[in-house]
């Protein structure tokens, strides 16, 4: 398997590899209720204010060395300074394997479907992997919409503990050949 990630182009982002240098970055943008709520209870809050760092130094960047998760910036194709988000693909958890988040002011534009195409490409042909799987808070509507617009289906229902506190959870998955379907179709004439 790769051990480190691709950059990506989409028509209107860049997703780089996560780099130790996007701490301070994703310190400024992520400590926002907006953006945490719905994340697993593992994330600190209130975010401690080495929080980022302390993520990339001692998580993210390790288990991307490893081959065992893969984590992009998002940034947009005009501003390729600003960090406005991440995505990540984790291998290490049957029941969540892809993540993302992304700043307020940039949300409801389409950004995260068009983040989710490369990446969700990327666990299937790059990394091989069957099945791509999705546990969600049920009330983060938002990110249920990408799910459905992705061809996902819900498999799974039940509790999980969230930074805003225990929530009904879902699980989505799509199938390798359930993808490459969707994609096949969409580049049809």
């Amino acid at each position: 398997m790769p051990a480190a990630p691709l950059e990506f182009r989409t028509p209107r982002l860049l997703l780089i590899p996560l780099q130790l240098a996007d701490a301070p970055a994703i310190q400024q943008v992520f400590p926002q209720w907006d953006i945490v709520r719905y994340l697993a209870d593992a994330v600190p809050w209130p975010y401690p204010d080495d929080g980022a760092l302390t993520y990339l130094r001692d998580v993210a960047l390790p288990a991307m060395r490893a081959g065992r998760q893969w984590h992009w910036t998002l940034r947009p194709r005009l501003q390729p300074r600003e960090l406005i988000g991440m995505i990540s693909l984790m291998n290490d958890n049957a029941e969540n394997q892809r993540g993302f988040w992304l700043a307020p002011r940039w949300q409801g534009q389409g950004l995260m479907t068009e983040a989710c195409g490369p990446v969700t490409d990327y666990w299937f042909d790059a990394l091989g992997q069957p099945v791509l799987r999705i546990a969600k808070a049920a009330a983060n509507t938002a990110s249920r919409r990408i799910s459905e617009r992705s061809g996902m289906r819900l498999v799974a229902t039940g509790m999980r503990n969230y930074v805003c506190g225990p929530l009904a959870t879902e699980t989505w998955e799509i199938t390798r050949a359930a993808w490459q379907a969707r994609r096949r179709d969409a580049t049809a004439p």
